[in-house]
């Protein structure tokens, strides 16, 4: 019997983000990997986050992917209440297209660890998978289609290069 209860949530600091996370649910739902989103801030709904940071191990979510643009608290706030695994994606928001996210983000004090992916949509990909590799320590069905994914990616590189040496040869370019 497959267990349907998330093994990760992915919490956004405002639905501006679900455009750019929507990346990291393909991965998901490509690796057959549960979760479950949510939209909850830091600073205008601490108490949701607090309880859901508190409780996330007891309902099952092993990883907690946490995306915020500006000040980006939400990954240190939701760190800060459980022992889980806690990815960052800063967001990039005016004026400062995420560099401001960025270190919030990574410059985490000592003692309270989040992970930390690059800005925006290409984060939100690099999250889903690390995420992945977290959930392939123990589940080898997850960790199978990750190294399917990566063999995808290193044949798809191949056939560009292929493709670019037979133009380059045939002076199509």
């Amino acid at each position: 019997m497959t267990d349907k209860s998330p093994k990760v949530a992915v919490l956004m600091g405002s639905a501006n983000d679900l455009p750019h996370l929507k990346s990291a649910f393909t991965i998901f739902n490509d690796f057959n990997i549960e979760f479950t989103a949510r939209v909850m801030s830091a600073h205008r709904t601490p108490e949701e986050a607090l309880a859901f940071a508190s409780s996330a191990e007891d309902n099952g979510i092993q990883v907690i992917i946490c995306a915020a643009g500006m000040a980006a608290h939400l990954a240190g706030v939701v760190a800060a209440h459980t022992t889980l695994p806690v990815i960052g994606i800063p967001m990039a928001c005016p004026p400062f297209e995420g560099i401001d996210a960025l270190y919030s983000t990574v410059q985490m004090p000592p003692g309270i660890p989040v992970a930390s992916v690059t800005v925006g949509k290409a984060g939100a990909k690099n999250a889903a998978l690390y995420a992945a590799s977290i959930l392939g320590l123990s589940d080898s069905a997850v960790k199978a289609k990750l190294n399917e994914f990566r063999v995808q990616q290193t044949a798809t590189v191949k056939q560009a290069d292929a493709e670019l040496q037979e133009a380059l040869a045939s002076g199509k370019l």
